[in-house]
């Protein structure tokens, strides 16, 4: 006797295992428009820094904001319980692979200092950029009103899976809604990767919805819980919910996929697969001007009793100037990023990343070894 099926399982796919298809019509690299919107904010690359403190600080946040970028500060972490922020991030950089772990859960227990809040917030103002900070849920309701006063123009409301529906031992938890309209800034939200998930979170009314539970190179939530699905999958479920909120309400919510990248290819297919930019960690842990000294490590890696995340040693590679524009001598796609995208976009035959979006994928899980065998052998 055949015995049923108790789930079904479906086949899920990693930036690895899928190839983009290049266009019957091919555009000039220097005649694609890159820009990318979160609500009335225009970006002229699609591209965020994520809010990890060993890569964006407001120096880093300044810095791409004014290359046409985004960089999120986070707004739980050292920047906002130290004065000095960068003398501990020193310390972290010095630290053993044996003590690390112990000494950020120390360090990331000192309080969050409110007036540290605002005075970040400004600073990043007073480089003459777009200021975004994230927050998790829990500080949420606390701090949002401190960001819009001191003029904040972006709200991003992250942790490791957010939802719309939440249940919780506090009468009211926080309603997505409720905080939309009590604040003059929109709100991006995540992180998720299904689509009733994203299309949950779309219909409360957000400006923006983070995609990828697990990715990133420093994060350890897909060892330790076994949760996450494939960024590719991913971010064609959720731009599939994006796709159908547009159709219903006539509103137009752009999706990141954040994590898991590691050349410009990964960015390219991102795009392809539907999102309106990308969010990178371990890419602008890199850079000469990250805060992190060579260093990046997750948010969740201080978690006083479950720690998902590990502090890797990513190195110092070029300027951020460079990692995103050029000109470069690396053949391994690190470096520029933005040049990536408008080449493929031109190969592609996509004159905007919306038409990027349209671009046609399959599946080939041998793009990066197939008739490399000499690379392989050499690297």
């Amino acid at each position: 006797m055949t015995a049923p099926d108790f789930k079904q399982l479906r086949r899920s796919y990693g930036f690895d295992e899928v190839a983009l298809v290049p266009g019957d019509v091919t555009i000039n690299p220097d005649q694609v428009n890159t820009d990318f919107k979160i609500a009335d904010v225009t970006f002229t690359i699609p591209i965020l820094a994520s809010a990890m403190d060993g890569v964006v600080d407001v120096n880093m946040a300044i810095l791409l904001g004014k290359m046409g970028g985004l960089a999120v500060l986070n707004l739980d972490g050292v920047q906002t319980r130290y004065e000095d922020p960068a003398e501990v991030l020193a310390e972290i950089a010095r630290a053993s692979k044996a003590e690390v772990t112990s000494l950020m859960q120390k360090i990331y227990s000192a309080p969050i200092k409110e007036n540290l809040v605002s005075e970040r917030v400004q600073a990043i103002k007073q480089g003459g950029v777009v200021c975004a900070v994230s927050v998790v849920p829990a500080n949420t309701k606390r701090f949002a009103p401190l960001v819009a006063e001191a003029g904040g123009d972006i709200l991003v409301v992250q942790s490791t899976v957010t939802t719309a529906r939440h249940t919780s031992k506090s009468e009211r938890g926080l309603i997505f809604p409720e905080l939309i309209e009590s604040l003059p800034i929109p709100v991006v939200v995540g992180n998720c990767v299904s689509y009733s998930a994203c299309l949950d979170l779309m219909r409360t009314g957000v400006s923006g919805v983070l995609v990828g539970v697990g990715p990133g190179t420093a994060c350890t939530s897909r060892q330790v819980l076994g949760i996450g699905v494939p960024q590719i999958t991913a971010t064609l479920d959720c731009a599939a919910a994006r796709e159908r909120n547009l159709k219903e309400t006539g509103r137009y919510v752009p999706i990141i996929t954040d994590g898991g990248f590691n050349k410009g290819g990964d960015i390219c297919k991102a795009l392809a697969a539907g999102a309106d930019a990308v969010m990178l960690g371990s890419v602008f842990a890199q850079a000469e001007e990250a805060p992190g000294h060579g260093y990046h490590w997750g948010m969740a890696n201080p978690h006083p009793d479950l720690p998902r995340g590990t502090r890797i040693e990513v190195g110092t590679t070029a300027p951020l100037k460079q990692l995103l524009f050029g000109p470069t001598s690396m053949t391994d796609g690190s470096q520029n990023l933005v040049g990536a995208i408008r080449t493929a976009m031109g190969f592609c035959g996509a004159a905007t990343i919306r038409e990027m979006q349209q671009t046609e994928m399959v599946i080939a899980p041998a793009i990066t070894t197939e008739g490399k065998s000499w690379q392989m052998s050499q690297s």
